[in-house]
């Protein structure tokens, strides 16, 4: 290796998303780049430093030992280089500049009327740019330096990132008007079994999530997986079920913008009945901007409990 040879943070940023997605096709659309351009950028880094980090094939990419034994320092390298601009914003304050924030579609509409104003109130010179995805998608682009944080309903279990609670949200139920359930507030999760529930397509954790209470209920998966075939949105769903297509679960902060609609009603279960999420903040582990994140999240819980205030939904369960 050249002893003045230096990798510019492009050249390592290109090893690092070839290493971590094991394909140069993917690598270069995370990128934004060509892929001989990623080729070009791997092979100055190699050249420079004297040695194979990546062995490709037809087939599959290979991390060399030696690649695998520096992946973690690219990597460090990179966070630290983000850390640095990330300061430089923030010099005077935290909370200053772009700050990208991933959020699944299940709460990004319903949460984010109430956080951006709450991030005009107590942060001016904050930046929020959101991008509304699928938590697999989101995971990945939080691996892959692409978002900063990502607000999810699930605890992440993959290598690398970190998460925190936010708040417990409950689930309420959709209903047609006319449904006889409709307007109940005790329901029990046995009375899931009365109903043709519609669920989003997969990928989203909400699915996941009814269809995971549903079993406890003793619900046939079978009986709640054919009703609606590749539906995205709970808008759509909702307005099936004003359409009196059936029944679906939402949560407590869809309320306000989905339960009020013309031909749908909203049934909520008993109190002493565990219906409900864990909202998270999550973010690599790696990160040197924890505290800055920590204060985001209050925000993210503040904007929770400001969307339940303004729809009269707080306590609704208790003082219905």
């Amino acid at each position: 290796m050249n002893k003045e040879y230096k990798p510019t943070l492009a050249q390592l940023r290109t090893f690092v998303t070839v290493a971590e997605n094991r394909h140069f096709g993917t690598a270069a659309a995370k990128l934004g780049i060509s892929q001989p351009s990623l080729s070009q950028a791997l092979v100055a880094l190699e050249t420079g430093l004297g040695i194979k980090l990546i062995e490709r094939s037809t087939r599959k990419v290979i991390v060399t030992p030696a690649g695998a034994a520096l992946l973690p320092y690219a990597q460090a390298t990179l966070e630290a280089a983000e850390t640095f601009v990330a300061r430089s914003r923030g010099a005077h304050g935290v909370l200053n500049g772009p700050l990208v924030i991933g959020m699944i579609p299940t709460v990004a509409p319903y949460l984010l009327p109430s956080l951006l104003r709450l991030c005009r109130e107590h942060f001016p010179e904050l930046e929020p740019r959101i991008v509304e995805e699928t938590t697999p998608v989101l995971l990945d682009q939080l691996r892959d330096g692409l978002i900063d944080l990502a607000v999810v309903a699930t605890a992440s279990e993959r290598s690398g990132l970190t998460s925190r609670m936010l708040y417990d949200e409950n689930f309420v139920v959709a209903l047609p008007s006319h449904h006889a359930l409709a307007g109940r507030d005790d329901l029990s999760l046995e009375e899931l079994r009365e109903l043709d529930l519609l669920l989003l397509d997969d990928g989203h954790c909400l699915r996941d999530q009814v269809i995971e209470l549903c079993h406890l209920a003793q619900v046939s998966t079978n009986e709640i997986t054919e009703s609606v075939s590749r539906v995205s949105s709970l808008t759509t769903i909702v307005q099936l079920v004003a359409a009196g297509f059936g029944a679906t679960l939402l949560p407590e902060d869809a309320v306000a913008a989905e339960g009020v609609r013309p031909g749908v009603a909203i049934a909520r279960f008993a109190p002493t009945v565990s219906a409900e999420r864990q909202v998270r903040l999550t973010y690599r582990a790696s990160s040197t901007r924890v505290e800055e994140f920590e204060t985001f999240g209050t925000l993210i819980t503040q904007a929770h409990e400001d969307t339940l205030a303004a729809a009269g939904t707080i306590n609704a369960g208790a003082t219905a």
